[in-house]
């Protein structure tokens, strides 16, 4: 007996990097795997990986920024599949680096965009969606940036202090109607988004060395804290948020 036996998720940035890792995990445990990403050839190749391990999943192509494409996202999911019962709303950008008087207006509004409303847009579809079977369980990607501040990252940091507070509101909401909503909160993960950081040595080091642990984080291992936080063996957790950062926030 697995975890997602009969359940539906959806992943947002499932192309890659930790929303990859959890697509294959929630489809070991049993569950169809909706495969969501902007990218097109990597959403469809994670899909199509899963299917080859005897899973089931499909990709649905799918900005998160705009609305309309959440809105579809759900729909697609309910038209293939006939239920939704786990979102796992992971999509996120780095964004530009600068000081917050220095950075752009074009460049704010691109990572609210994608880090933050993303997250509502989401829930707007997926709760009701959710409501419909009973309930179900969502995980919304925050970062130990939504904790602390990072110099050069406004808009990241606002963005994800802003899913951690979300998070705790829309669990208030509808935990007694049976969904739990919680938010996690990656340190330094070996992904995409850092890929070009790490190129640069004395920077990769320095990263590093911001995690007691002494080394970077793995997708995998995110991903292991997500299935759970999915699964109702968390079924009293709720409106929550879980650092995973190799004792970053610990100092």
């Amino acid at each position: 007996m697995t975890l997602f036996d009969g359940k539906v998720a959806i992943v947002t940035g499932g192309g890659s990097g930790i929303g990859e890792a959890a697509c294959h995990l929630y489809a070991r445990e049993g569950a169809k795997v909706v495969v969501s990403d902007l990218n097109e050839k990597r959403g469809n190749e994670v899909a199509q990986a899963i299917q080859k391990m005897k899973g089931d999943a499909i990709f649905v192509r799918a900005d998160v920024s705009k609305p309309d494409d959440c809105q579809a996202m759900v729909d697609a999911t309910l038209e293939k599949y006939g239920r939704l019962d786990i979102a796992f709303n992971n999509a996120g950008i780095g964004g530009e680096t600068n000081l917050t008087a220095d950075y752009s207006i074009a460049g704010w509004q691109k990572v609210i965009a994608v880090n933050l409303s993303s997250v509502f847009y989401c829930m707007k579809y997926e709760i009701p969606a959710m409501l419909k079977t009973g309930g179900g369980a969502i995980v919304n990607m925050a970062s130990i940036l939504g904790q602390v501040g990072f110099e050069n990252s406004p808009a990241y940091v606002a963005a994800k202090h802003g899913v951690v507070g979300l998070t705790k509101n829309a669990a208030l909401e509808y935990s007694k109607q049976g969904i739990q909503i919680n938010s996690v909160g990656p340190g330094f993960i070996r992904t995409p988004l850092i890929s070009g950081l790490e190129q640069d040595e004395q920077v990769r080091n320095h990263l590093i060395s911001l995690h007691p642990i002494g080394r970077l984080g793995e997708s995998e291992e995110v991903a292991e804290l997500v299935i759970w936080l999915s699964s109702e063996k968390a079924s009293f957790v709720m409106g929550a948020y879980y650092p995973i950062d190799g004792g970053y926030l610990a100092r």
